[in-house]
């Protein structure tokens, strides 16, 4: 697989880390930045993250801010991306298996290195399984996605 990573500042403390981790898995990554701990905006990846997705460019991503949570939350925002904040193996795995996850967020100061190493191992080695009640509950997730809800207050 290919394998975009991309991270903020707060990230960008383990996303060499993380590359290593992920190219000794035997994927190829697709470094999307940052490249230093100069401050920057973590939409600003975010939006790099899902433009290499729906572009094809990578096949899943991983995400990395301080805390995981805002760079989980841009990324929703983007149609087609299905990102999870992920600081245990359990969610890494069972995120892709029955919700399709496509991107892991991961807070760079919520979880150590090694706990980073066995996300990272069960998000990639995670499919989606395409038992009929995770198919039905997915594309419900499509369908709120296209049709959108608006507050019409």
């Amino acid at each position: 697989m290919r394998i975009a990573v991309a991270s903020d500042h707060a990230g960008f403390t383990i996303k060499d880390e993380v590359i290593n981790i992920i190219q000794a898995a035997g994927h190829e990554v697709l470094d999307l930045g940052t490249y230093s701990q100069e401050p920057v905006d973590y939409p600003d990846f975010a939006v790099k993250m899902g433009k290499a997705l729906l572009d094809k460019q990578a096949d899943r991503g991983v995400l990395i801010c301080g805390s995981g949570v805002g760079a989980c939350i841009a990324a929703n925002k983007i149609k087609g991306i299905y990102a999870g904040i992920c600081h245990d193996t359990y969610s890494a795995h069972q995120g892709v298996e029955h919700d399709n996850m496509n991107v892991l967020c991961l807070g760079s100061r919520i979880v150590g290195i090694e706990l980073v190493k066995e996300i990272l191992k069960a998000f990639l080695a995670a499919k989606f399984d395409h038992e009929e009640r995770f198919v039905r509950r997915f594309e419900k997730i499509q369908a709120i996605e296209k049709k959108g809800i608006r507050n019409q207050g």
